[in-house]
């Protein structure tokens, strides 16, 4: 190997012990950190157990047709540190009288995730609960009870301020 004063370097045992702990030392690092990856992020799990989830789809199936059929639309709005989700019939007229619960969840980490009860507003069909939610996408689950009806909807927001 030349130098720029034109002599002739050598490549000894010491350059090439540096280049292997360059290299495998690269390697070493870059598996270290995607394995601490793999273990402190969202572990991919959606249901605990898929087998047993799969032995009530078709409930499942029939509790969407149901709410299907009911034409009910909602509406989820989080602005101001509240969340307020919004139940109507069919013709436009408010829903109110059913415990609601709304689960809070990060699409790929769970740390942050929260369920709030919302509390149904005089019955008006709007049920408020307080939602200090940070920047970011949510997905939030909201499930409604009463009598022997339900209501299930899941919604996709992206939070652009702090509330």
């Amino acid at each position: 190997m030349a130098s720029r004063s034109g002599q002739v370097r050598e490549f000894t045992g010491r350059h090439m012990l540096l280049v292997l702990i360059g290299f495998f030392g690269t390697i070493i690092a870059v598996n270290l950190v995607m394995a601490w990856f793999a273990t402190h992020t969202w572990s991919g799990l959606v249901v605990p157990n898929s087998y047993v989830a799969s032995q009530h789809y078709n409930e499942v199936l029939a509790a969407a047709e149901a709410q299907a059929a009911r034409g009910w639309s909602s509406a989820l709005n989080v602005r101001g540190g509240s969340a307020v989700f919004e139940l109507k019939d069919r013709h436009g007229k408010p829903v109110g009288g059913f415990d609601v619960t709304a689960k809070f969840e990060r699409p790929v980490e769970e740390h942050e995730d929260m369920v709030l009860a919302l509390k149904d507003n005089a019955g008006d069909g709007r049920y408020v609960a307080r939602a200090p939610l940070k920047t970011g996408q949510w997905e939030v689950i909201v499930d409604a009870h009463g009598g022997q009806e339900t209501y299930h909807q899941v919604f996709h927001l992206i939070v652009a301020t702090e509330n």
